[in-house]
């Protein structure tokens, strides 16, 4: 009897533990080959305990209603199957998913101004947009994937067209069963009118927290302190934990002050600014009950042939920042 008592405790206390362990993921870019153990053991190795697959879906322009996808052209991880195998490879090695279908506009234009002209074309946006998303739930739900993501930085989207995402959530649930979050960009979730209808309150968290050219780890904690403070609000307000959907700096001059920043700049590299700030990040964050985790951005599969001390994009690997999250996921 003692035996089997003792038995019981250690089960329940190993359920807590995995239970408060935090979404330590990365955002797994998709190429156009399959993915082996060779692309998965770098993940392994900075002890990410989560993936996030991104099957892209096309607009031509920020008025254009069409939603396209899975055509021969798109890279293989861009597609149902695809996915599918990027899923099933990375969860026989205990990675967890969320598949995070999304939107990119040609040339690059930032998906959050997408805004049809006319009523038609929203009804097409919103019928192709759907077909898009619920192809995609049905992957996450035949891979058992464990989030599925059912949109990123879409805010005019979301705020001309509220009741078509509504109806959207029920029409994932009846596919879906497992959790749901929005991608809103850092700017846009305060604004999100759904999240009663989510699991998480996913967040983009490219907030501004230092001017500084290279940003101390200090200096960004104080510049997190008001957003630290709206997040736990808003996380209290809905009685949702708040999940970082990407979140990442740039190894740049002024890593902090516009995290947002993708354009192909060729500015000085900055790996110090990088460290810092994600350090800053995770000191902020991760010990916070209401805070679920989040998926660093981004991470490349051809680990050896990417990122490194002369390249200034978001990508930790093979800079500095890599070793940090390599020891921050290790103990969170």
């Amino acid at each position: 009897m003692r035996f089997i008592q003792l038995l019981l405790i250690a089960i329940l206390l190993q359920s807590c533990t995995a239970q408060d362990k935090k979404i330590n993921g990365v955002s797994f870019v998709a190429h156009r080959d399959s993915i082996t153990q060779q692309n998965i053991d770098p993940l392994l190795n900075v002890n990410a305990n989560y993936a996030a697959i991104m099957p892209f879906g096309v607009i031509k322009d920020l008025a254009h209603p069409e939603v396209s996808y899975g055509a021969e052209r798109q890279w293989f991880g861009e597609t149902k199957i695809g996915g599918k195998q990027y899923v099933n490879a990375l969860k026989k090695d205990n990675i967890k998913i969320m598949l995070k279908p999304q939107l990119w506009v040609w040339h690059g234009e930032f998906t959050g101004f997408i805004t049809m002209k006319t009523e038609a074309d929203w009804k097409i946006l919103e019928e192709t947009y759907t077909k898009y998303i619920l192809d995609f739930a049905q992957v996450a739900q035949d891979t058992k994937a464990e989030i599925f993501c059912i949109g990123t930085e879409l805010e005019n989207f979301v705020e001309e067209r509220p009741d078509y995402w509504i109806s959207l959530i029920t029409k994932v649930r009846a596919i879906y069963k497992g959790k749901l979050t929005y991608a809103a960009n850092w700017n846009e979730f305060e604004k999100t009118p759904f999240w009663d209808q989510l699991d998480y309150i996913g967040v983009d968290a490219y907030f501004p927290v230092s001017d500084s050219k290279t940003p101390t780890v200090e200096e960004c904690l104080k510049g997190w302190v008001l957003h630290k403070t709206t997040l736990r609000s808003f996380s209290e307000k809905f009685n949702k934990p708040i999940l970082f959907t990407e979140f990442g700096y740039r190894s740049i001059d002024y890593a902090a002050k516009a995290p947002w920043t993708v354009d192909r700049i060729e500015e000085k590299v900055n790996l110090e600014a990088q460290v810092n700030t994600t350090k800053a990040l995770f000191e902020a964050f991760w010990k916070e009950d209401w805070f679920a985790g989040g998926f660093v951005w981004k991470w490349f599969i051809n680990h050896d042939k990417v990122g490194g001390v002369d390249n200034n994009r978001f990508t930790p690997q093979n800079k500095p920042a890599e070793t940090l999250i390599k020891e921050h996921y290790k103990v969170n």
